[in-house]
């Protein structure tokens, strides 16, 4: 009787629909990319200023390499957020901008190497991807225009590249922060009433940011200084050597 009354026991507990929460899920069993490495590199060679100092992380490629492979094996599915998506892909494109200046380097710009923007290397899945493809082909067709403001392209005009890793779950605050930073930069942007001298990205990419109205509304939207609806526009010219520390 005794045995019969356990083996009832234990076909209840077995069989009944425990909730799945209470079973705890790490990142990795998720699949979730874990940031976490590229933020430790991005902590201990950027510096406030978003300038590398590719000299010494060349000795610590080997780590940059084990990012890469974790997030070429943690890509985004059906199932992931958009900010999860948003992070994944900027982190992806820092990390492989990096590392093709450390493949290259020295250089004085990433002019300097060969179709930098072109070449299909960066893996994703069973898939290759180029810098350009994760730009255009990805990124910009996720209509998220301050992604503009958080990818950076080795150069001094560029964005600065963060030094924290973006994460999904402040991911909002990252790219608000980038944005309000970058456009009242004086060194990227140069904003008065009358007139507003701003960076190329908004001329090459101008579609992306006037879908709700004109260039000056959107950087009147993110400047500390008031603009005209009338003011006039100009292009800075682009500084295109690396964002190496001095």
């Amino acid at each position: 009787m005794k045995l019969i009354i356990v083996n009832i026991w234990m076909l209840l507990f077995f069989s009944f629909p425990w909730e799945s929460e209470s079973i705890p899920h790490s990142d990795s069993f998720s699949g979730l990319a874990d940031h976490s490495q590229w933020n430790q590199l991005l902590k201990k060679y950027v510096d406030n200023d978003g300038n590398v100092n590719y000299q010494a992380f060349k000795k610590d490629e080997k780590a940059l390499d084990a990012y890469l492979t974790n997030l070429a094996q943690s890509e985004p599915n059906a199932t992931s957020s958009t900010s999860e998506k948003l992070a994944y892909f900027i982190n992806l494109y820092n990390a492989a901008t990096v590392k093709l200046i450390l493949e290259n380097y020295p250089i004085k710009s990433i002019k300097d190497i060969k179709k930098p923007w072109d070449k299909e290397w960066i893996k994703v899945g069973t898939k290759l991807y180029s810098l350009g493809d994760i730009e255009h082909k990805v990124l910009r067709k996720m209509n998220e225009p301050r992604i503009h403001f958080a990818i950076n392209c080795a150069s001094y005009s560029c964005p600065k590249l963060l030094n924290e890793a973006f994460v999904s779950s402040k991911l909002e605050t990252q790219l608000q922060n980038a944005t309000i930073d970058f456009i009242n930069d004086p060194k990227r942007n140069v904003i008065a009433n009358e007139k507003i001298n701003i960076s190329h990205i908004f001329k090459w990419f101008k579609g992306d940011f006037t879908e709700n109205g004109s260039i000056v509304n959107y950087v009147q939207s993110y400047s500390k200084i008031k603009i005209r609806n009338e003011a006039k526009i100009d292009f800075i010219d682009y500084d295109w050597r690396l964002n190496e520390t001095k």
